[in-house]
């Protein structure tokens, strides 16, 4: 936490008020918050924290008139440039393409910025370890975040995971209080809120993506009606299933063939065999266990061991 906050909490710990902004009803009353870049998603988180009594600063250079017609739709402040929102803010959110997180946060830290720096990008906790150590250079505090869920709207409340320091934390769950966003704290570990983000997308994404190459395949054929009534007679997520893993872990050795089949059957068609084989080369991982009863632990355990037996 910057020496700046960390003033701001002490005077607010003995009543007295802060120079630059008047008193705000709201926990998060005297926070600026800087959000890098409002995109449909920036742009609404940003909005919530406004809602709450944050002032928003955002930095129009470089970026797209749909980015500027959004930060004036939400009434967020601009600021000439990243150096003044770096002098301004408390707290910086990054929500950008995970491609640019990297160059975002060192662009940040070019800047000497010495506020709260929230990672909030899809990034593996590789990644988010190396953003914390290039923004700790600065004298920053890193906080590891992750957004799941839809932009938040008055029907849509995603979950904002956040782990890091605990005294980092809190300011940045303050900005949120009474909002749409809800905050979830995790530990302290960077690289925590990042995996379970990954977790999460790695299945949700692509499995659609998976079904819809099932579903071209079955159109294909002529057969595409018969696989949503098949589909449509499930009412949960495989990912909910835990206790399915063990099943599908003791018939690999009958259904990994199967996918490899499938990826033939793709290929045939045109269509991206790659999912299918990926299946198939998951499945190998658990031919040890054929018609077994493991345990998830020993289910687990054996997707980590490579194809010679070896822990990967």
């Amino acid at each position: 936490m910057s020496d700046r906050v960390r003033q701001r909490h002490h005077q607010r710990a003995r009543g007295q008020p802060f120079s630059r902004k008047p008193e705000h009803p709201r926990a998060c009353r005297m926070t600026t918050l800087g959000i890098l870049h409002p995109g449909s998603m920036g742009a609404a988180v940003a909005a919530q924290a406004r809602r709450s009594g944050a002032e928003v600063l955002w930095c129009p250079a470089g970026r797209s008139a749909s980015s500027e017609e959004r930060a004036e739709r939400y009434g967020l402040t601009p600021v000439h440039a990243l150096s003044e929102m770096a002098e301004r803010a408390d707290i910086i959110l990054s929500l950008c393409p995970p491609a640019a997180a990297e160059d975002v946060a060192r662009d940040v830290t070019a800047c000497s910025y010495a506020g709260i720096y929230v990672d909030g990008n899809a990034v593996s906790p590789a990644t988010m370890r190396n953003i914390s150590a290039s923004v700790q250079r600065s004298g920053a505090t890193a906080v590891d975040g992750s957004v799941i869920g839809s932009p938040p709207a008055d029907s849509k409340s995603p979950r904002l995971y956040l782990s890091g320091p605990a005294d980092a934390l809190r300011p940045v769950a303050q900005l949120f209080e009474g909002s749409a966003v809800q905050v979830r704290l995790l530990s302290v570990e960077i690289g925590q809120a990042s995996a379970l983000k990954l977790s999460y997308s790695s299945y949700q994404k692509a499995s659609r993506a998976l079904a819809a190459v099932a579903y071209a395949l079955a159109s294909d054929h002529g057969v595409e009606a018969e696989l949503l009534d098949i589909a449509e007679s499930r009412t949960t997520s495989y990912l909910a299933e835990t206790a399915y893993f063990r099943k599908v872990a003791a018939r690999s050795w009958r259904w990994g063939p199967e996918m490899k089949e499938a990826a033939h059957a793709l290929e045939e068609a045109g269509l991206p065999p790659d999912l299918a084989d990926a299946a198939a080369a998951v499945m190998e991982r658990w031919t040890g266990l054929k018609d077994t009863t493991p345990d998830l632990a020993l289910v687990l355990h054996e997707l980590h061991t490579g194809p010679e037996g070896r822990r990967t």
